[in-house]
């Protein structure tokens, strides 16, 4: 039997204006993201979709989540691998393939940069990415390619 994990939040549309959803444009697109003993957050429609650019959006946290869980994932493979990482930073993007009424992601790339204590731990510091990417639970839970590009140096 698989070891299973769950996850609630609550996901509370507050951008009723007066008049709910009697028109396209009538309504905001304010969300609010609760997690049990966690900060709100606050969420909304990207820009080019009526939304606010100041809140989260659902793409953003989709890139989020995949940046996240490969950092994290390449961090305990470091760990295997007898690699010390000291600096890791990602500069991560998608696509968005827009059909008719609905999309998807065409592909997200992942660039981190990533400083390790030695030389010597360059080539594993690399091996742990392709590591990283077999071990991360979201990378394995989407339809479209999520490539890595990696720079690993000390």
């Amino acid at each position: 039997m698989a070891d299973e994990h769950q996850y609630r939040l609550t996901a509370t549309w507050t951008g009723n204006r007066g008049s709910g959803t009697s028109g396209y444009r009538d309504y905001d697109r304010a969300v609010e993201v609760e997690v049990s003993g966690k900060p709100v957050l606050l969420g909304s429609a990207d820009k080019p979709f009526r939304g606010d650019a100041g809140r989260w959006n659902p793409e953003d946290l989709l890139l989020a989540a995949l940046s996240q869980c490969h950092l994290l994932s390449y961090l305990h493979a470091c760990v295997t691998l007898g690699v010390v990482v000291t600096d890791y930073v990602d500069e991560a993007s998608g696509v968005l393939v827009l059909r008719g009424n609905g999309g998807a992601f065409r592909e997200v790339v992942l660039q981190p940069r990533v400083t390790v204590a030695d030389r010597s731990m360059v080539a594993d510091g690399v091996r742990a990415h392709e590591l990283a990417h077999e071990w991360c639970f979201i990378a394995n839970s989407v339809n479209f390619p999520v490539r890595i590009e990696p720079t690993v140096s000390s």
